[in-house]
């Protein structure tokens, strides 16, 4: 028997492998939506055998069906009744003027896709860069009576991470149900961790998606890349913004990043919490509930406003979808400001055809960016903008990590996702839209000032870079899909 497996021991690897890389390659062909990410996989599998079935496992599975089953066992619910979405349009045909009414028509797209209501008598309040933004979300944990739910991608191990592990350490000797939620890939960004510190001040927390155990490693490309705080159930806080002292301009930081968070108040307060709540119960199989998390919302402000959860599950493509209502409901003027911006070719469509359709499209761009391979695959794109009437501007630094979406001065989205491949297919992100035309307005005057210190990106520019630069950048778009 032993003499059999030798002799044919190089027979056998071969079939296995020949096996294994059918069995991946039919793998990607049933569960890969782009047509482009599918090809690619399936050549890394068939020319690097074994190898490339397990690159596929470790950053090709983009899927978390599991997320569902563990929520439904512990008693959560994903998937309310459907929302009627002709009440939606009703809501906002209501609250804005009649000239953008037709901006009903974003909430019903979104409404289908998301399944939650919008709220009425909400505020939001933009706090710029960790100077304003940390005090504020500093003095509310420091206010707090009854609970503080923190989720956040990286939370650095420096002065503002310590900052904030102290003053959640105050929290939990006053007796609060403290929960705090780390990305376990973001929880290693500093060194040591911030856990430590966590543990020394007695809060609990828990790593989004652990990926030292072998079951969890066919995750490790997805992350949690929402920035959420909820103190006392009431008020909320969401954006961009990580917890690190390099978002802090006053204190000039060595790699400044500026950024926009906005407090949340008012009902919609509610859906970060769900969002949480969903979150955590994942991760450690605690079931939130009760008034301490879940207490009755009264009406803050004038906006009208909902939370739109994204992810690799129940929540897949919802950003995207959005993004893509919008465009096509905008009819005279959309503006986005995003640090990557690698959308596909559904999303450069609809704005193309925007523009054709003599909407106003401008899109604000870093000039200064910490991914140079992104910075790279972006500009070999931008010629497919610019030569259908898009608008590109690039913003002065520091690195400008802002995302903000805004049409025809009624509709605003916030939140953490960004343009790219990443943020839309394989991140789980949180962002709230809003029909307020105030809100839209001071959003419009922070572009203004952005674009006072900006330059503007032209098709002769793009089309002028020498050989090398755009052969350089065309290699890099060739990995947008996995970027």
């Amino acid at each position: 028997m032993f003499e059999f497996l030798r002799e044919f021991r190089p027979v056998i690897v071969g079939f296995l492998s020949v096996l294994l890389s059918v069995v991946v390659s039919a793998h990607v062909v049933l569960n890969k939506r782009d047509i482009r990410a599918a090809a690619g996989w399936i050549g890394v599998v068939c020319f690097l055998p074994v190898v490339g079935s397990v690159l596929y496992a470790l950053f090709g599975v983009n899927r978390i069906r599991r997320r569902g089953q563990t929520l439904r066992r512990l008693g959560m619910d994903l998937r309310p009744p459907p929302r009627d979405s002709q009440s939606d349009w009703k809501v906002v045909s209501n609250v804005l003027p009649a000239p953008q009414g037709y901006l009903a028509g974003v909430a019903r797209v979104v409404s289908r896709v998301t399944r939650r209501p919008l709220v009425t008598g909400n505020q939001l309040t933009p706090l710029k860069n960790g100077d304003e933004a940390y005090p504020d979300m500093l003095a509310m944990i420091d206010g707090a009576t009854r609970s503080i739910a923190l989720s956040t991608f990286i939370f650095d191990n420096d002065e503002v991470g310590r900052s904030f592990t102290d003053a959640l350490g105050r929290a939990v000797s006053r007796g609060l149900e403290v929960r705090v939620l780390i990305d376990a890939v973001g929880s290693r960004y500093s060194w040591p961790p911030i856990m430590r510190e966590l543990r020394r001040n007695g809060i609990r927390y828990a790593r989004f998606m652990q990926t030292v155990a072998p079951w969890r490693m066919p995750f490790l490309n997805l992350r949690n890349h929402r920035k959420i705080l909820v103190v006392d159930g009431e008020v909320g806080y969401t954006g961009g913004m990580n917890i690190r002292e390099g978002h802090v301009m006053s204190a000039r930081p060595k790699r400044p990043v500026q950024d926009l968070q906005f407090r949340v108040e008012g009902p919609v307060a509610g859906h970060l919490m769900d969002v949480f709540a969903e979150d955590w119960a994942f991760s450690t199989k605690e079931v939130l509930d009760g008034d301490a998390w879940f207490p009755e919302l009264t009406d803050a402000g004038p906006t009208l406003a909902r939370g739109i959860s994204d992810g690799p599950g129940e929540d897949f493509d919802k950003a995207r979808i959005t993004m893509l209502g919008a465009l096509a409901t905008a009819q005279k003027e959309i503006t986005i400001v995003t640090p990557y911006f690698l959308p596909d070719m559904e999303l450069i469509s609809a704005l193309t055809v925007a523009a054709m359709r003599g909407v106003e499209v401008h899109i604000l761009l870093p000039q200064v960016n910490n991914q140079l391979l992104v910075k790279w695959a972006s500009t070999a794109l931008l010629w497919q903008l610019l030569q259908r009437g898009c608008r590109v501007f690039l913003t002065a630094p520091p690195f400008d990590h802002t995302k903000l979406m805004l049409v025809d001065g009624a509709w605003t989205l916030v939140g953490s996702a960004n343009w790219d491949p990443r943020s839309l297919r394989l991140n789980f992100e949180f962002n709230i839209e809003c029909y307020d035309e105030g809100l839209c307005e001071d959003m419009a005057k922070l572009v203004e000032e952005k674009l006072s210190f900006a330059s503007e990106v032209t098709k002769a520019q793009v089309d002028g870079r020498s050989i090398p630069t755009q052969l350089r950048d065309g290699l890099a778009r060739l990995l947008s899909p996995y970027l």
